[in-house]
């Protein structure tokens, strides 16, 4: 059973959060702060609490052991310092001088992917980072499914180790869709590629009442019915494995719902126009950019009837606005709907926040990677260590 948070005394001790910080940074400005936004209660629970407090998350993508002043958590800390009214010095030189904090200070840890062997989990760093606290908090559910030194060595060698309150609620909200959820459950998983999510499909399936496959992954599963999808993006050499999917339905499986129409163009482009076809009429000139309004309704119907939503991935090409009422029309059910709704993976955000969505969504999960392995019913490394060690 995992440590959490609450459950521990922290007065006088030194606290280490792993947090996600990875935030949009251009010319030394911070483009979105939501992540930041999100870990702030953590920070002043820990501060209530009469700890120090040391902040660790990594930031983009930089080559290990070359730090570089674009991938650096400056303007985070200088975020930190406002928000929290209070300095939050950056600390640069940890891996030779052990930061200190005093109860009621912040401390935010430059960049760990600077550090060699952080991805690689090297045991000698995790040790380092464990040696600057008392405790360890995990609170960046976004990089649990990564076995790193920050996320998954730290937990090993640490004095005692805990699962802080974003986590928390991740694990929380996740169990609830998958392991116990309000029927009948349905789950709208969109993308590009069948190959990317091919075991999210199948795990899911024999989770879920109703399988709504979305955008190119669609389009792979109407090839399976025999269907021409023309120009559309397609993976053929997954045909065979969506009509499985299709067939297993006999044996107990999840319902496919396949689009009945779609909106198409001659062109793979922002303005051109939008043509409704039935799926059996989609000719060889044509992209399939979205589904039709008979689809979206049904879908829409399928979405307030359901007990539980999972949501990951749009129906259709929704960045270009010839092509997004389908995935406007879903995501607008789901959140009138009465379900419990657990939306997650950065293309289904962006379809949350273009259509102001996020109020009535039960629940919007933080993590990409991490959010499809657990759907895919993986155990999250950085999850798994804390029910070892607590």
């Amino acid at each position: 059973m995992v440590v959490k948070l609450q459950d521990l005394d922290l007065s006088a001790k030194r606290v280490l959060i792993r947090q996600d910080l990875n935030v949009p940074i251009s010319d030394g400005r911070i483009r979105s702060d939501s992540r930041i936004l999100a870990s702030i209660p953590t920070i002043k629970t820990v501060l209530e609490a009469g700890a120090g407090v040391i902040l660790m998350s990594h930031l983009g993508r930089p080559v290990e052991g070359q730090p570089e002043s674009a991938f650096s958590l400056a303007p985070v800390a200088d975020y930190l310092s406002s928000a929290l009214d209070q300095n939050v010095a950056l600390v640069k030189d940890y891996l030779e001088v052990i930061p200190v904090v005093d109860p009621g200070q912040v401390v935010l840890l430059e960049n760990v992917r600077f550090n060699l062997g952080e991805k690689a989990n090297d045991e000698t760093l995790a040790k380092r980072y464990a040696s600057f606290c008392d405790v360890f908090v995990m609170d960046a559910f976004g990089t649990a499914h990564r076995a790193q030194a920050s996320t998954h060595g730290v937990a090993r060698f640490s004095a005692s180790a805990c699962a802080g309150p974003l986590l928390t609620m991740e694990l929380d909200a996740l169990s609830r869709a998958l392991e116990k959820p309000a029927s009948p459950t349905v789950a709208v998983v969109g993308g590009a590629k069948v190959s990317t999510k091919l075991n999210v499909l199948e795990t899911l399936s024999q989770r879920v009442d109703v399988l709504v496959p979305g955008g190119g992954i669609a389009n792979t599963f109407i090839a399976a019915l025999g269907f021409s999808v023309g120009r559309s993006l397609y993976e053929p050499d997954l045909v065979d494995a969506a009509k499985k999917l299709i067939e297993n339905t006999d044996s107990g499986a999840a319902q496919i719902a396949l689009p009945q129409d779609v909106k198409v163009a001659r062109e793979f482009d922002q303005g051109a126009p939008a043509l409704v076809r039935e799926i059996s009429k989609v000719q060889q000139e044509d992209f399939i950019l979205d589904v039709g309004p008979k689809t979206a309704e049904s879908y829409a119907k399928l979405m307030h009837s359901a007990g539980t939503v999972v949501w990951n991935g749009p129906v259709g090409v929704f960045e270009f606005e010839n092509f997004g009422a389908g995935t406007r029309a879903l995501g607008q059910a789901i959140a009138e709907s009465n379900a419990f709704s657990l939306a997650g993976g950065g293309d289904t955000l962006a379809a949350v926040e273009q259509y102001q969505l996020a109020e009535n969504i039960s629940y919007i999960s933080t993590g990409g990677g991490a959010f499809l392995e657990f759907l895919e019913g993986k155990e999250l490394p950085a999850v798994a260590v804390l029910n070892r060690v607590g």
